[in-house]
């Protein structure tokens, strides 16, 4: 039985111009702001798959909002509106879209996706077996998967519009966006991983790595972008479970790639199917992150 309280949104198709349909997201002008949607659709190994998961849209926007309330005082943030709907007269026409979608400021977007990694896993832990490096960071010999690393570290990828992000150098990433500006989100983006790293642990969580993005405005400067701290841009573990042998319960898409992945699965489109069983999983894995670190019912 699936686990949901409405019914899964799929695709929007709203009467405002329609500014992006990303992975995830749909995202529409307005004359207040821009209206961001987020819909069921999953997306693993930057592929899109054709079944939506319940709940999956509302718990990425409650929990980024969370953390937006609770990060602007390291940076200000896109968000205008948590609960635009009245305000965009749409209430009455598209109740579908309550709890999923936020109003949020204009930027100009950086064409990088800034990930900090404290511990090595996923394709950091592949690069490192390689070259005993990350995106240029050398690390300390004799790293296991899953290893906590010394210090946070800031490996940056591209931000691809079709296939897969590739990753960068800190000095490619200043020959993209300025030495200035890739100082500044380097530095705030380990000190926003931090953050959430120290506050998460106390609730027997570990954010192993998670990816920011930011924007310029004309009033604020760079700004907090997108998402943070979700299930789909993080990699959670329950601290119970984590040992030093590389044994992690994960609380995000790992679940999905797992899965795709034992089944022979080449990563390259089409997503295959996923069964009930895994869409009900899925679904239940982003209800308990969400309760885990707001401390509230979903």
């Amino acid at each position: 039985m699936i686990l949901q309280d409405k019914p899964p949104l799929y695709k929007t198709a709203l009467d405002l111009p329609l500014k992006a349909r990303g992975k995830v997201r749909d995202v529409y002008e307005t004359e207040l702001g821009l209206l961001i949607v987020s819909t069921d659709r999953l997306s693993a190994f930057d592929v899109v798959f054709p079944d939506p998961i319940p709940c999956k849209g509302e718990v990425l926007t409650r929990l980024a909002s969370w953390w937006f309330n609770r990060t602007g005082g390291i940076i200000p943030n896109h968000l205008i509106d948590a609960n635009p709907l009245k305000a965009l007269g749409l209430e009455a026409s598209h109740p579908e879209l309550q709890g999923r979608c936020v109003l949020v400021k204009k930027a100009k977007m950086f064409p990088v996706e800034c990930i900090v990694r404290g511990y090595l896993e996923g394709s950091a832990y592949g690069m490192y077996k390689d070259t005993g490096e990350v995106c240029g960071v050398k690390l300390p010999q004799g790293l296991t998967r899953r290893a906590r690393l010394p210090e946070p570290i800031f490996t940056p990828t591209t931000k691809a519009e079709a296939g897969h992000d590739e990753p960068v150098s800190f000095e490619e990433t200043k020959n993209l966006i300025g030495a200035e500006n890739a100082e500044t989100i380097r530095r705030v983006s380990i000190e926003l991983f931090r953050f959430a790293h120290d506050l998460l642990l106390k609730k027997q969580i570990i954010v192993s790595d998670t990816k920011f993005e930011f924007g310029v405005t004309e009033n604020e400067g760079i700004i907090l972008c997108d998402e943070a701290l979700t299930p789909d841009s993080s990699r959670f573990w329950k601290a119970e479970t984590y040992t030093a042998d590389g044994k992690a319960e994960s609380l995000d898409k790992q679940y999905v790639r797992d899965y795709v992945e034992s089944i022979g699965w080449n990563k390259q489109p089409p997503a295959p199917v996923l069964p009930p069983e895994v869409v009900d999983g899925m679904t239940t894995r982003y209800r308990q992150i969400f309760e885990l670190i707001t401390d509230d019912k979903f």
